[in-house]
């Protein structure tokens, strides 16, 4: 038998001493249309639960065990899982255990205790995320994994929610029924968090306009973000009057009240298509997680009476008053849960661990799936003409042939975007499926996880690379993670579009020339394109759909501001940069680079507008009988570095030249690669921006490289002395009979 924890002493004490906390309404089960064996389901539900979280302790006190933040005092959120379908998608609070445990009820076969103990002895037969994180999830029930979750989940919540609507008018299809309701949770403390704030602005402003947004944002209010407490009377008087929002409130302690509460934020939210803040009342028992020591923060007079409060307490002073069970039944089925728990834990933790890089890597790439493109048998303009308007026509190809491809952000509807690339999409398609957005990069994003992971193939546009920033986390610490955390089991592809970089002319400062793209390159899994002309734009978003609807993948696509509209490479009225239309089967794979040129002289390894000023560079430099080519990345993430190599094996010099910061830019990654690959560093050199922000006005590129700077780098490493090494670089390659040099 087991040793009883302090905390299961208190709740026998408790219990046998019939002081009872009662609730502050006294429902009658008929009154909410609750039966005696529902409300004993529940109680059974909430004790799973406890026993969890307790006997997750006693593990991690063995080293079985990792991660132990748990549920106790937020198990009535049992009573909100049995008022909502199984098929409803719920993005959960990392204190819902009990919701998970009682919406398996509803599902035959289901093993929630095993499949949670699995989780948390970080097993790789944990049916959810493969041992990869402790998480709240389940494909078979509709529970998308969250991680530890300030707030993050909650735009996409909003954007799975909002996308049920879309599928509506799409036809059918989808992920989930379109009648769901979308169920979120979060804190009281993570409501304070700007993405939340986010969320909920965004999904009122949708409704506020008629929008269906058949969402519950659930906020578990237990008076305390880790030690910081929650002002009384905070999130009701922040939300009771929010535009577009029905305001309701139930006692989380009380199984009954939030029974009937619950069940109306359902009926409200699957019958009007309208979002509802339940906002639940409820009390952190144990502390925040398993290390933290509340004693250091709160008083011992609080501490006594948050567990005077514990809702499995009212839950069985419930049970005793309407005749349900007695104590010493109560007693019985809390020892037997206990048991039970302890005797699946021991079977838990003995099953397989992630023991390689390969096996905790295996889901960060999401499993492919088939393509749903329809053939496109317009006709093609093969005008030479600018990037702007070449993606135009290829947005245009790719939304006629995909009709679950949907476009959202900010102005790109009326307005046509602010450089003109999705001007008259919106007339053509509809206000549906091109999205003018609120102003907030977080909700833009959220919108498009959310999307995705209904099923839709999002093309989401960023503004400026600047405006990013603020939103980075939706792709890193969600987007990017699903497949990851899921085992593969869920994702949410999309295209992000990002107009960056710098070399606008007459326009711009660090907000609108950011040429920091670090933050993007170092996220696992995320895809990152950026093309140079026109013609290779069309062939990285076409791909970069393909990729996302085939492949389930996220791919941003950096666009050069400054190439948007040029027409010009040489001189005024020359037309070099405008290209023809290469059509809609031109795709570029990821990692293939493009190249320019013959020459052995010296290789420019470039991208973006970097490509542009080599060529203007290239003219000056041939002219003066230097023989050179142009290596053209065009993907900035799963660069194939032995392509590269390839590329510039048979060159006397290798010229990296990178427009961005020299900390963190791909210029780093491509000499270190070439380096692995056996060649001198003294035929490597690197041209980039400096570590600085981007100024406005005329000194708007002095801190990136120019024409001029790559003239007179690739003047010094191209001299007498240097040539020589092209010479003998091409006798140790016809020696080898190898490509590779």
């Amino acid at each position: 038998m087991l040793e009883p924890l302090p905390q299961e002493q208190r709740f026998y004490a408790a219990l046998r001493s019939g002081d009872w906390p009662r609730p502050d309404r006294d429902w009658q089960l008929d009154e909410v249309e609750l039966t005696a064996a529902g409300l004993a389901e529940l109680f059974e539900t909430q004790l799973m639960s406890r026993h969890l979280d307790l006997h997750a302790r006693r593990l991690q006190a063995r080293g079985e065990a990792f991660y132990t933040i748990g549920s106790a005092g937020h198990e009535g959120n049992a009573a909100i899982a049995r008022a909502f379908r199984a098929t409803d998608p719920a993005f959960l609070h990392y204190r819902d255990a009990a919701f998970l445990l009682q919406r398996s009820r509803s599902v035959p076969g289901q093993t929630p205790l095993w499949d949670l103990l699995l989780s948390f002895a970080a097993s790789a037969d944990d049916p959810i995320s493969g041992g990869r994180h402790k998480v709240l999830g389940s494909k078979t029930l509709n529970i998308p994994p969250q991680t530890s979750t300030i707030a993050s989940h909650l735009p996409k919540a909003m954007g799975a929610s909002y996308s049920l609507g879309l599928w509506r008018r799409l036809g059918g299809g989808g992920e989930w029924p379109a009648d769901s309701v979308v169920i979120c949770s979060f804190g009281d403390a993570s409501f304070n968090h700007s993405t939340a704030q986010g969320a909920l602005n965004a999904a009122g402003w949708a409704a506020y306009q008629g929008a269906p947004m058949p969402l519950v944002m659930v906020c578990e209010d237990n008076g305390i973000g880790i030690s910081t407490p929650t002002p009384a009377g905070w999130i009701e008087a922040s939300v009771r009057s929010r535009p577009g929002f029905h305001y309701l409130a139930c006692d989380g302690l009380d199984l009954l009240d939030t029974w009937h509460a619950a069940r109306e934020a359902e009926r409200i939210a699957r019958c009007r298509k309208q979002p509802v803040f339940l906002h639940m009342r409820c009390v952190r028992l144990f502390g925040h997680a398993g290390s933290d020591a509340q004693q250091a923060y709160l008083p011992p007079a609080r501490i006594k009476a948050d567990e005077a409060r514990d809702p499995l307490l009212v839950s069985a002073g419930l049970l005793l008053r309407h005749g349900i069970l007695d104590v010493a039944a109560i007693e019985r089925l809390y020892r037997s849960i206990a048991e039970r728990v302890a005797h699946v834990a021991e079977e838990a933790i003995r099953r397989p661990k992630l023991e390689t890089a390969g096996q905790v890597m295996a889901s960060i790439v999401p499993p492919a799936r088939p393509g749903r493109a329809r053939s496109w048998q317009g006709d093609i303009d093969e005008t030479p003409s600018t990037m702007a308007k070449l993606l135009n026509q290829s947005l245009t190809r790719l939304m006629e042939s995909h009709p679950h491809l949907v476009m959202a952000g900010e102005d790109i509807g009326r307005k046509g975007g602010v450089y003109g690339v999705t001007q008259r999409l919106q007339a053509q398609f509809g206000p549906h499926r091109v999205i003018d957005t609120l102003l907030d990069e977080q909700s833009i994003l959220g919108l498009g996880i959310g999307m995705g992971q209904s099923g839709l193939v999002p093309i989401l546009e960023i503004q400026f690379l600047a405006y990013l920033h603020n939103a980075e986390d939706q792709l890193r610490g969600e987007a990017a993670t699903l497949s990851f955390f899921s085992n593969g089991q869920y994702t949410n592809p999309m295209v992000v579009r990002i107009a960056g970089l710098g070399y606008q002319k007459g326009f711009g400062g660090h907000f609108h020339n950011d040429n920091a793209i670090a933050v993007l390159r170092d996220i696992p899994g995320l895809l990152v394109a950026c093309p140079s002309n026109a013609a290779d734009a069309v062939g990285l978003i076409q791909e970069a759909v393909r990729l996302a609807d085939e492949e389930q993948r996220v791919v941003v696509v950096i666009e050069p501001i400054a190439l948007y509209h040029t027409r010009d490479l040489h001189e005024e009225g020359d037309q070099q940069w405008c290209f023809a239309d290469p059509g809609p089967q031109h795709r570029l794979a990821v990692g293939e680079p493009g190249q320019w040129g013959e020459g052995r002289d010296l290789a420019i390894v470039t991208y973006g507008n970097g490509v542009y000023l080599s060529r203007q560079a290239a003219a000056r430099l041939e002219a003066q009988g230097v023989a050179l080519r142009i290596v053209d990345l065009r993907w900035l993430t799963d660069i194939d570095h032995d392509a590269v190599h390839r590329f510039i094996a048979d060159c006397g010099q290798v010229l990296v030249v990178d427009e961005c910061r020299r900390s963190g830019s791909p210029s780093e990654e491509l000499i270190t690669a070439l380096v692995e690959r056996g060649v001198p560093s003294d035929r490597l050199h690197r041209l980039t921006a400096e570590d600085s922000f981007i100024p406005l006005g005329r000194a708007a590129t002095v801190t990136l490289p120019s024409v001029e700077t790559i003239v007179a780098t690739a003047q010094s490493l191209v001299t007498p002395d240097r040539n020589s090494v092209a010479v003998a670089a091409k006798a140790i390659k016809a020696a080898a009979g190898s490509d590779e040099g």
